[in-house]
């Protein structure tokens, strides 16, 4: 062959196998894009690196001593994939060889299902059939099994790590385990409605959980899968940030004393709820407080936070509206208003009395027997005709004033004009009016304050380990709620409903048993009773009786309200007598636990604590 034969066969020869070559690159092609495009898309979707959150471990609330409310603990749930490759092969034998082992094991970890059940469990996931993929491939057996239905502790977690089989992890033996933290509160019911709740997915769902999500939560991390020396790896692209702590006011010894004490009166009356808040008097904090709902089989757990959730106030009332109409200059205590046994009849309206009987009434002993008659004299001689001016006098002592509070859903006061003479002489008794109980404790706070109303509050400060981030403290709603006159005549009022032991409806009851009054601590306050309005119409014998009240009364300390709805085991309704000696209770423990008296002894000799 000549030079010039060669090469154009060298040439052809080449042309050849370029040409070869791209026909097979484009038969390639095509059989991927038309042929196994399933097998490859699946392949490349398992090589992706998923993007994985990382939770935040969620911040503690703690009381005003550092004692834990509610807190985050590890939990998990535990999962079997039984469709991992590893318990299908050599015939099944490393699946059959370690299940009766592994149900055994979880049995005695998780005593809930015998190992039977387990069994039973794990051997239906495995040999689940799943079919085929859309390019008619047999998928692999098995299924992704929860192996228990609640969160398993670390310490049950570590024991199901060293059962036969999966302390071989997860690729050989197909355990996985969740994290997913649990909310513990180690007081139990204390203050739990308060307190709060959070979702499963970790947001707070009620109380200051819910208020206080953002600090509580943290700011989520962010980690990517990847596959890294023959096995998928978490790499972490953003830290986690942990939540905050919240510091509250409250004290988990007085949440004690006020529930055992609320409690105890719910369990006796048979009461449909109970509300009681116990405040600081002159800083506002709430050192304790508790809701407690009747259950179906006749117990008591916290379900509504009824402190924020209006109601009309009864004659707990009658000492705002004597307040409004002293400060104005239209009545005196000395003032008499004749009553009469059988009720006084305004317009369409008539009115009666809890104690019924033809005498007059001073302005001061009418608030301390609580007459309905008097006080709706009282505020028609002062404001009829005006009712404007009645509810701008409410105004301008704060009382219709929304009082912000960290608990969520808290309600507004309802304090309207009265379109007529008849529903103003109503709301002198609390009818008419709608305030929250957490109001009505504000109102009577600030008279035991000096006339100085504050804002209560339950969060002090918020803490990133010992570094403060922020800090509540003592908020003035209204320096001055009335003259100094008109507060030293309300205080004198609100000494006679507990310690005149004829007329007083928190004093003594007919065979002088205490009610309010207390030989330790001396307590002022109200009482109130109030028909409950239910079917259209106000119910004569369901009632919510209130005492809300101070001590000591020579120098406040704290302020305390008891509300309790429509006790039902006896037909004495006596507001003095259940809700005022929750409070009287409340105050003698309360104030030996604060330190201003002591106990000698066992025969609880209590004395000033000098």
């Amino acid at each position: 062959m000549d030079p010039r034969q060669n090469a154009i066969f060298r040439f052809a020869l080449v042309f050849l196998l370029i040409a070869a070559g791209f026909v097979a690159v484009l038969v390639y092609i095509i059989r991927i894009q038309w042929f196994e495009r399933d097998k490859w898309m699946q392949m490349v979707n398992t090589q992706k690196p998923n993007a994985t959150v990382i939770a935040p471990q969620r911040g503690n609330i703690l009381d005003c001593e550092g004692r834990l409310l509610a807190s985050s603990i590890p939990g998990y749930y535990v999962y079997m994939d039984t469709r991992v490759p590893a318990l299908h092969q050599g015939g099944d034998t490393l699946f059959y060889r370690y299940v009766d082992s592994i149900a055994i094991g979880l049995a005695r970890i998780l005593p809930e299902k015998t190992a039977a059940d387990y069994k039973k469990m794990m051997v239906k996931s495995f040999n689940k059939q799943n079919g085929k993929t859309a390019s008619g491939q047999r998928r692999e057996n098995g299924s992704y099994l929860k192996l228990c239905p609640h969160r398993v502790s670390y310490i049950q977690k570590r024991e199901i790590e060293q059962l036969p089989l999966f302390r071989r992890g997860y690729y050989k033996s197909g355990i996985q385990f969740v994290g997913s933290p649990q909310r513990k509160k180690p007081f139990g019911s204390l203050a739990s409605r308060t307190l709060g709740t959070i979702l499963s997915n970790g947001k707070g769902n009620a109380g200051l959980e819910k208020t206080f999500d953002t600090e509580l939560h943290g700011i989520d991390g962010l980690a990517l899968r990847e596959r890294m020396g023959g096995k998928w790896e978490d790499v972490s692209v953003r830290e986690a940030v942990n939540g905050y702590d919240i510091v509250t006011t409250l004290d988990a010894n007085l949440l004690d004393i006020t529930e055992t004490a609320l409690r105890g009166c719910l369990e006796r009356t048979q009461a449909d709820w109970g509300c009681c808040i116990l405040m600081e008097a002159n800083t506002g904090k709430i050192r304790a407080i508790s809701n407690l709902d009747r259950n179906i089989d006749g117990s008591y757990s916290e379900k509504a936070n009824h402190a924020v959730t209006r109601v009309e106030p009864g004659s707990t009332f009658k000492t705002i509206a004597m307040m409004a109409a002293l400060d104005d200059g239209k009545v005196n205590l000395t003032d008499t208003f004749e009553v009469y046994s059988k009720g006084w009849t305004y317009l369409n309206a008539r009115h009666t009395d809890a104690h019924p009987k033809d005498t007059i009434y001073t302005l001061r002993s009418a608030l301390a027997i609580s007459s309905n008659i008097a006080f709706a004299k009282m505020i028609l001689n002062s404001y009829d005709k005006k009712a404007s001016k009645f509810v701008d006098k409410l105004q301008s002592m704060g009382i219709r004033d929304s009082v912000y509070s960290e608990i969520p859903g808290a309600q507004k006061p309802r304090i309207d004009v009265p379109k007529d003479a008849v529903t103003l002489s109503r709301m002198a008794y609390g009818y008419s009016v709608e305030l929250t109980p957490m109001q009505i404790l504000t109102f009577y706070n600030g008279i035991a304050n000096d006339g100085r109303m504050i804002r209560p509050y339950l969060v002090e400060r918020i803490m990133d380990d010992d570094e403060v981030i922020r800090e509540f403290g003592t908020e003035t709603l209204k320096a001055s709620m009335c003259r100094r006159s008109t507060l030293e005549e309300m205080k004198l009022a609100l000494h006679d409903v507990v310690w005149d032991n004829h007329l007083g409806t928190a004093s003594v009851n007919p065979w002088r048993q205490p009610k309010a009054q207390s030989k330790l601590v001396p307590i002022a306050g109200k009482t109130g009773t109030a028909q409950l309005f239910r079917n259209g119409r106000y119910q004569s014998r369901e009632h919510r009786m209130t005492f809300v009240g101070y001590f000591p009364e020579d120098k406040p300390q704290y302020t305390c309200l008891c509300m309790v709805e429509h006790p039902k085991n006896y037909g004495l309704y006596d507001a003095g007598m259940d809700c005022g000696s929750v409070v009287r209770k409340i105050a003698e423990k309360t104030i030996v636990y604060a330190g201003h008296y002591i106990i000698k002894g066992d025969s609880l000799v209590y004395e000033k604590n000098k």
